[in-house]
Formats: structure tokens, C-alpha cells, sequence
């Protein structure tokens, strides 16, 4: 059973009368991916500063391996690590010059190797001469996420890890976390990007106006947008109402001119059924698909107010 890494309990912050975080609840088991969504200014940067020990909440409180980080704080941080929206890497420097003085500094035993080893894991082995400032961005986030793995911390945050980047940097850093991931390590991350969420976590929190509005796994973030469905397109507008009528047990929508849609709640058994009466009826379809809701839907369904 996995043990409890982090938890956040009822954590609150207000900036000038302004309550940016409102009872803020989150428990983070070893070994997941948690990833906290949200658009800009709903408080998912504030609420990482407060984690990592770097801003003071003004009520709840926040434990990393049952260690209180408001009493405690240099224990705390000496159990993870904490990469930021800005990289963190010195552009003047060489990537093994990065990473070697960051090993030395976590007091590594052999900090030669250790920056090797690391370099070698992210594939900048060949760069690993190069000035920093000339790594590309995918590269440099690489670079910042190979130090963040120095002196092995239980935890690792990363905030809003791919902004900026090129669709394949960002795929090949999904890859790098997912990585990271079976090796072990426990990774809270913010995000803007619904896809990066779906991909990545295993459990979702959607963070809006300083509330966790919803939160589970992505399948069960998706059921908050509704139930999949099965789209029917028909060739003439005469056989989409008849369609209509033949299928009104299941309860069909109609969309457009010469579409349907109907709710699946069994998927297989319900789409076999209205194929079968639509084949038996001869009344002829153009096309059909199952549609299932995305983070997309769910974040607008959410974002409207709707529960």
C-alpha cells in the first residue's frame, strides 16, 4: 500500500484582502503523479510557493513525510526538490558544470559522477560541453529537471514544466516525467494544459478561483462532462427523423440536420441495440463514432459553474 508523501490540509492565503487560496485540500501517495490544473491567477503558483516552504499560508497547514514545513522547513526541503517556471540553470555555465556544482553542494559523494550519470539518463551526454545558454528550451528543462534528481529527493515540484516549449520538447519531457515516475519518484506538478494532465497524472485537481472544484483520476474527471456517446450521421434529413422516433427509448438528441446523439451508458450493448434497429428498419447511416469527453469538456462544464 503506498504511504502518504504529502498532504495539504485546509490551506488558505489572502494578498490584501484578497483570498487567493480557500481551504485548500490535497493528499499526494508515493509513487503518483498529482496534477493540480487551473488557468493563470487561479492559484496554483501561490499554493506551490507554500508547499516547497518558500511563502508562509496564513491558515491549514502542509506536511511532507509527516514533517510540518512551517516548523520545520530545512528538514522538510531536504526531502525534495523544486523546479520553477524559470529554469534555474546558470546559461553561462557547461551542462556537466550545472550539474557538478549542484551535486557539490548537495554534498554528494562523487559529484563527477553523479553529473555523468545524470547527464547520460536526460541525453544531453553531448552537450554536456556546450554553454547552457545555447541549449535550445526542451534542452534546458532536461538540464533543470537532471538537477532536480541530485542527493535522490521522495518529491519532486515542477511548475507548469513545459510552458514555452515546442510540441516535441514538451512530448519527449511527458516522456522524461513519465520516466522519472517508474523509477519511483513522486512528482506534483501545476499545469495549464489539459492534454499534459491526461497524460501524465494520475490524479487530477482542478484549482479554480482558489478551490479544488473537482478531483480524481482523469477518467473520473471526465465523467463530470457526461457520459460517452454515440454520434449517428444520416444521409438524408427524412431518416433522421425516423431515426428520432425509432430510438426514442434511448433517449437521442438530435445535433444537426442529419445527426444524433445518444448517451451510452453500456457502451457495447447500447451501440449494438441501435445498430441493429436502424439495420432492421433499413434506414441507411452515413457514419457513426463514439465520442468520449476529454479534460477539455470537463474544464469547460467546470469553468461555467455547473456540478
Amino acid at each position: 500500500m503506498n504511504s502518504t508523501v504529502l498532504e495539504i490540509k485546509n490551506v488558505k492565503k489572502n494578498f490584501k484582502g484578497n483570498e487567493v487560496l480557500k481551504d485548500v485540500n490535497i493528499t499526494l501517495k508515493q509513487g503518483f503523479i498529482y496534477a493540480l490544473l487551473g488557468a493563470n491567477g487561479a492559484g496554483k503558483s501561490t499554493l506551490l510557493k507554500i508547499v516547497t516552504g518558500l511563502l508562509n499560508s496564513d491558515g491549514g497547514k502542509v506536511t511532507i513525510q509527516d514533517i510540518n514545513i512551517a516548523d520545520n522547513p530545512v528538514a522538510a526541503q531536504k526531502l525534495f526538490s523544486f523546479s520553477s517556471q524559470n529554469s534555474t540553470v546558470d546559461g553561462v555555465l557547461t551542462g556537466y558544470e550545472n550539474l557538478h556544482l549542484i551535486a557539490k553542494l548537495r554534498h554528494e559523494r562523487n559529484p563527477r559522477k553523479v553529473a555523468e550519470s545524470l547527464l547520460e539518463k536526460f541525453d544531453l551526454t553531448e552537450a554536456k560541453d556546450k554553454a547552457v545558454s545555447n541549449y535550445s528550451g526542451g534542452m534546458r528543462r532536461r538540464l533543470d529537471l537532471a538537477m532536480s534528481l541530485v542527493g535522490n529527493p521522495e518529491i519532486i515540484f515542477l511548475d507548469e514544466p513545459t510552458t514555452g516549449l515546442d510540441p516535441k520538447s514538451r512530448q519527449d519531457l511527458w516522456d522524461t516525467i513519465k520516466e522519472m515516475k517508474l523509477q519511483g519518484k513522486t512528482i506534483f506538478l501545476t499545469t495549464q494544459y489539459l492534454e499534459e494532465a491526461d497524460y501524465l497524472a494520475d490524479q487530477i485537481g482542478f484549482l479554480r478561483e482558489g478551490k479544488i472544484v473537482a478531483s480524481g483520476t482523469p477518467d473520473e474527471m471526465k465523467r463530470i462532462a457526461g457520459a460517452d456517446k454515440l454520434l449517428l450521421v444520416f444521409n438524408r434529413n427524412e431518416d433522421t427523423d425516423i431515426a428520432l422516433k425509432l430510438l426514442e427509448s434511448y433517449s437521442p438528441e438530435k445535433k444537426d440536420n442529419c445527426e444524433i446523439s445518444i448517451d451510452l451508458t453500456e457502451d457495447i450493448t447500447t451501440t449494438l441495440n441501435v445498430l441493429n434497429a436502424l439495420t432492421t428498419e433499413n434506414i441507411e447511416l452515413k457514419t457513426f463514432k463514439m465520442i468520449t469527453p476529454t479534460l477539455d469538456d470537463v474544464f469547460m462544464t467546470l469553468t461555467r459553474g455547473r456540478k
